[in-house]
């Protein structure tokens, strides 16, 4: 019994200590004086093609105007965000999808996934009547709730069987699963400056760093009260945010170990469906279960106008189930359950 005792002092002692080390960390600020004008978003096209609800959306690689998306019509469409142009379409074996991922160095692949379990991907061609899938990725126990591509060879998968699984592309097999989180694991991220760095987010509550290389997570931030349905890394990987069910967004640093802002307000009752970054890290973008986007200035973290967002995007007629950044920064992506995509710039 004596040990036990000294067992739950010591965690007592270390959680002090580390609670401690966060506060230490907690030195920094928002420089707010300096900060420009916010040019108003403006809906500039709309892509329409798909039957169902659509479910996810991701943008091709710096330099492109390809973006694809999901629909539980059961295809992926390729389109040219600017000319609003369908480039490809793809039948799926299931319709049951939940994401998709377009390859960024090269803009050759696109992965999709869902309520098989699987993680498919798919080799870009001049050929439209594609319909097979390169090669389908089955490890999982629950449903594909995200995939990113890290490079050609290599996708980081999250699922609801409450594992990340990161994939060898050239032989088609696990090359590591990160198993830390005790909930389905809803989003992950890759760092945009370090290769071998990736965030989750999961109905834990939790957000977790990983590096690739070694299977437990590195860093565990909290700080939600609900699921945490997507995660987003700002564009100089020193940060991330997140969207969640207890309706706030929330901006966590890397080197201050914690959260450093939140982005919620009284009169938004509703959960975040995803979330994305500007180019500049100025503006996080979330869409929410209310039909809106709604835009937050990041750098506004005191004072009554931090709990409102700088602009409501609220063209959609339903659910906004996905929001997505153009690599090189030139436009917003929207996608709802009202079948409809809409960029905004």
């Amino acid at each position: 019994m004596g040990e036990i005792n000294d067992v739950k002092e010591k965690l007592r002692s270390l959680k002090a200590e580390l609670k401690a080390a966060r506060q230490a960390k907690n030195n920094g600020g928002f420089d707010s004086s300096n900060k420009g004008p916010i040019v108003p978003l403006k809906n500039r096209r709309i892509l329409k093609g798909h039957f169902g609800k659509v479910y996810a959306m991701h943008w091709a690689g710096a330099g492109s105007e390809k973006l694809v998306s999901a629909s539980q019509d059961g295809k992926l469409i390729i389109w040219n965000g600017n000319t609003t142009n369908k480039i490809q379409a793809i039948p799926l074996r299931s319709s049951w999808v939940m994401t998709c991922a377009f390859e960024q160095k090269e803009n050759k692949y696109v992965a999709c996934g869902g309520l098989d379990n699987m993680c498919s991907i798919y080799t870009l061609s001049s050929d439209t009547a594609l319909t097979r899938a390169t090669c389908e990725l089955a490890a999982h126990d629950g449903y594909l709730s995200c995939c990113r591509f890290l490079d050609t060879r290599q996708i980081i998968t999250s699922s609801g069987d409450s594992t990340c699984i990161l994939w060898d592309l050239g032989a088609n097999q696990v090359k590591r699963s990160f198993t830390d989180h005790s909930g389905d694991v809803m989003s992950v991220s890759p760092c945009p400056t370090d290769a071998n760095l990736f965030v989750s987010g999961s109905c834990d509550a939790k957000c977790k760093l990983w590096d690739i290389r070694v299977s437990r997570a590195a860093i565990t931030f909290e700080g939600h009260e609900s699921d945490i349905n997507d995660v987003a890394f700002f564009p100089n990987g020193t940060a991330f945010g997140t969207g969640s069910d207890d309706s706030s967004c929330r901006l966590y640093d890397l080197r201050a170990y914690q959260q450093i802002n939140i982005f919620n307000n009284q009169a938004i009752l509703c959960g975040i469906t995803s979330v994305a970054f500007s180019s500049s890290g100025r503006l996080l973008i979330g869409g929410y279960d209310d039909y809106k986007a709604n835009v937050w200035d990041t750098i506004k973290s005191e004072g009554p106008d931090s709990t409102t967002p700088v602009q409501m995007l609220s063209v959609h007629e339903n659910r906004v189930s996905c929001v997505g950044v153009q690599k090189d920064g030139h436009a917003l992506c929207t996608g709802s359950w009202d079948t409809l995509l809409r960029i905004f710039a």
